[in-house]
């Protein structure tokens, strides 16, 4: 959930500041981009030159440089940050942020963040649970901001009780969850399929075809961006998903793909088949590669189980279930009679006579025709926008 979003970590002056050198490892290996801002009073509590090394970033403190008079706009860093997040955030800086006081760069930067703002106070007890600073708290949430809880345990008194900053790797996890809960996809569970299959002749021969799975692909990173719980059957290919999350199942053969899907089909609220699975396979497969000969060779064929068909058996009431129609003659009246005998929600048609679109390339143009066939054509696009189409479509069906 954190990757690729741009983090403004604001650090101010607590003992607890040693513990932002650990939560800017955990955001960065996250893959987000982390730009921290310090108080002058936080630099007496962990050296800027640290923080700047791990988040390989300069790391600002000063409105201006003296020397050279160069400025930290707060206003243009403010506008950057997909997220600002102060931890630790002391009663003092709180106290600022709910009157509106702007005397350092950080404070600035907070007036001036258009972004979701995320707090995680450390203090001792008795200011914790002083009247004052439960009121800023109050009004910080009052303007949208978000509380990160303290923990309880030991504090730098010597007492014991609330007032411990979060641990590293529980604000990180709140963040994500934050994140993934505001999402329109937020729990639902997709399966979705890529690639080829290959069905074996030998031990080195196989029926194939040129799908890359880039397409399939696009799609799972798509629908985790949008916060659902992504399962990818993946047929043989050499792509690589965006989001770690993803529950990827690697398989060889349409007989494989079948039982992947079956498997998980059950528990998911949409499934996008957009593997190009073979319609045939060899009736028998020799144990040995098979040497060349002056004759012929002939291999006798039988049909694989059409997997789309059989999900749209099982499809039960609020599962949506689509799929795509490569054509190269006919193309509607192809995918429509798809649609319609394999008992999807929508079809996705392309067209092999359409430049740019089909296998192997990183372009592709689409029509979708759903079950009222109605049609929406697209303009030629990137796979990822065209990925985008696709989702967006599932969502408005799975939210409807």
């Amino acid at each position: 959930m954190l990757e690729g979003k741009k983090i403004i970590l604001g650090i101010c002056g607590s003992i607890a500041a040693y513990k932002s050198a650990t939560l800017i490892r955990l955001l960065v290996k996250a893959g987000a981009d982390v730009q921290v801002v310090m108080t002058p009073d936080a630099t007496n509590f962990i050296t800027p030159l640290t923080l700047s090394t791990l988040s390989k970033r300069p790391v600002l403190v000063e409105y201006f440089t003296p020397e050279t008079g160069e400025w930290n706009n707060h206003v243009e860093l403010g506008l950057w940050g997909d997220l600002f997040v102060i931890a630790p955030v002391s009663a003092n800086t709180m106290s600022k942020m709910a009157t509106g006081q702007s005397d350092n760069l950080l404070t600035a930067v907070y007036l001036s963040a258009k972004c979701p703002v995320y707090f995680a106070p450390a203090m001792d007890l008795d200011m914790w649970k002083h009247e004052a600073t439960q009121h800023n708290i109050q009004q910080l949430q009052s303007y949208g901001n978000i509380l990160i809880k303290p923990g309880t345990g030991e504090l730098a008194s010597g007492l014991h009780g609330e007032g411990r900053m979060a641990e590293p790797e529980e604000i990180t996890a709140f963040l994500e969850s934050d994140i993934k809960s505001k999402l329109p996809l937020a729990g639902q569970k997709i399966l979705v399929t890529a690639g080829p299959t290959y069905e074996a002749i030998d031990p080195v021969r196989f029926i194939g075809n040129h799908s890359s799975g880039k397409m399939g692909f696009a799609i799972a990173d798509n629908f985790a961006s949008m916060g659902a719980d992504v399962t990818l059957v993946a047929g043989p290919t050499s792509q690589v998903s965006k989001y770690k999350n993803i529950n990827r199942v690697d398989i060889t053969s349409a007989a494989e793909m079948l039982d992947a899907c079956l498997r998980y089909y059950h528990e998911s609220k949409a499934c996008v088949m957009s593997a190009a699975v073979a319609d045939y396979t060899p009736v028998t497969v020799s144990v040995q590669k098979i040497k060349k000969q002056d004759k012929g060779l002939n291999i006798e064929l039988k049909k694989t189980t059409d997997i789309l068909k059989t999900l749209g058996q099982h499809k039960v009431s609020g599962q949506i279930l689509v799929g795509f129609a490569l054509e190269t003659n006919d193309e509607e009246k192809n995918a429509i009679e798809k649609l319609q005998k394999k008992n999807l929600d929508f079809i996705v048609l392309n067209s092999l006579n359409d430049k740019g679109a089909g296998f192997r390339t990183d372009t592709n143009k689409i029509t979708i025709i759903d079950h009222k066939l109605q049609k929406t054509t697209f303009k030629l696009k990137n796979k990822d926008e065209v990925a985008a189409d696709i989702c967006r479509k599932v969502a408005e069906l799975i939210n409807a």
